[in-house]
């Protein structure tokens, strides 16, 4: 119905498939290693109920009200000064912020402002679901590099590259989540980052840098934010307090160049006209009150025994052929299944079976690679991962 009627774009439009995946496993007899919840145990409820107890009382009507579309000032000039002093990025003012309703929304301003139809963007293969989804209304050219352990592979980048260029083409922009990226876990080391930045200036293209887990590290030592070795304002970076605060609250940022952030704010202006007034005060009082730097090593000891609960389940119960990344933190690890084992046919019995993942095609615009599929280990407990992975080894040995 209405077919006729549908725009190109809606005609266009695809349900992402975890989106999708997460009505299927609404039965709580299903233990789901799945969506990419935080756990409920990592939210601050009686804080954040006193900071808006707070913020009533004080100021009601004003956080209560429409605001700017870049954001309230007071609160840009919160997350320039922890950008500064915590992400080590040099030379930024709080016109070079952008608040968002969400990482997801830096993403869809990201396409609107920079994409046309047939433009290349380049991704990491396996990508971020959600980068697909936003970007494809403005029909893009997906070209998707390959990574390994060390994150995307830059030399596979510069070859492709390479290739373009011969073919008279460049690329409108390189996206990346180089800290234990979503799905794989792996994170990208410096080596590579900066390459990556050269490769940018020599093929004079940009970079929009995703960091979304960057706080959550449970191993290993901090690599540098690609932003912050940016001396040529090539990066765009997206931040979030989805994973250090709430998804609930819905409360992001950009981090780029002034002329990007004000294309930015217009197209903004056409979808939301604003970010949530009350929450961006509310994530700022967290930030100002000392909260947020207090609350980070509890999410991280809770989280570290969690991976350490799903990595030791792992040795313990997968077949031999079975591979998986061992992440230094964030939120996922991913499973590479023998070459003729397809993990899309395997999801029905894995249901049967009472335990769901993501499968991993739907990371990758060609929808390949079907031996692979993404686990999470923040939202299900320690006990419902070890019978997850349990109850996922015996699908698994069938099928070998």
């Amino acid at each position: 119905m209405f077919d006729e009627e549908f725009s190109e774009i809606a005609k266009s439009i695809k349900a992402s498939e975890i989106r999708e995946l997460l009505k299927v496993v609404q039965n709580p007899e299903i233990i789901s290693l799945a969506g990419g919840l935080p756990s409920p145990d990592a939210f601050p409820v009686e804080v954040i109920r006193e900071i808006v107890d707070d913020l009533m009382e004080k100021e009601g009507p004003k956080v209560l009200q429409y605001g700017s579309t870049d954001g309230v000032n007071s609160f840009r000039d919160v997350i320039v000064e922890r950008a500064t002093n915590k992400f080590g990025f040099s030379n930024i003012h709080r016109e070079n912020v952008l608040i968002l309703a969400g990482s997801q929304q830096g993403l869809y301003l990201a396409a609107k402002i920079f994409v046309n139809r047939k433009d290349i963007v380049i991704v990491e293969a396996p990508t971020y679901v959600g980068v697909l989804t936003a970007f494809q209304s403005y029909f893009p050219t997906f070209v998707d590099i390959e990574m390994d352990k060390d994150g995307m592979n830059t030399h596979l980048l510069e070859s492709k590259l390479k290739e373009l260029k011969k073919e008279g083409k460049k690329p409108k922009l390189i996206y990346t989540i180089p800290t234990f990226q979503n799905p794989a876990g792996v994170t990208m080391n410096l080596e590579r980052r900066k390459h990556l930045l050269e490769l940018a200036e020599e093929y004079n293209t940009l970079i929009l840098e995703d960091g979304p887990y960057e706080e959550l590290r449970y191993s290993g030592k901090d690599v540098p934010r690609i932003k912050s070795l940016d001396k040529n304002e090539r990066v765009m970076y997206l931040g979030t307090f989805s994973k250090i605060l709430s998804p609930g609250i819905r409360i992001a940022f950009m981090i780029a160049h002034e002329d990007i952030i004000q294309k930015a704010i217009l197209a903004k202006q056409g979808v939301d006209l604003c970010t949530n007034t009350l929450s961006q005060y509310i994530a700022q009082e967290y930030i100002r009150r000392g909260y947020l730097d207090r609350q980070i090593p509890k999410i991280i000891k809770l989280y570290k025994e969690k991976r350490d609960t799903m990595l030791d389940s792992l040795e313990d119960y997968f077949p031999e052929g079975v591979d998986w990344t061992k992440p230094d933190g964030g939120m996922f690890l991913w499973v590479t299944l023998p070459k003729h084992v397809d993990a899309e046919k395997l999801f029905p019995k894995a249901i049967e079976h009472k335990v769901a993942y993501v499968v991993g095609s739907a990371f990758y615009p060609k929808r390949d690679h079907k031996n692979t599929m993404r686990l999470n280990f923040t939202y299900p407990s320690n006990e419902m991962i070890k019978e997850g992975i349990k109850r996922l080894a015996s699908v698994i040995k069938e099928a070998l």
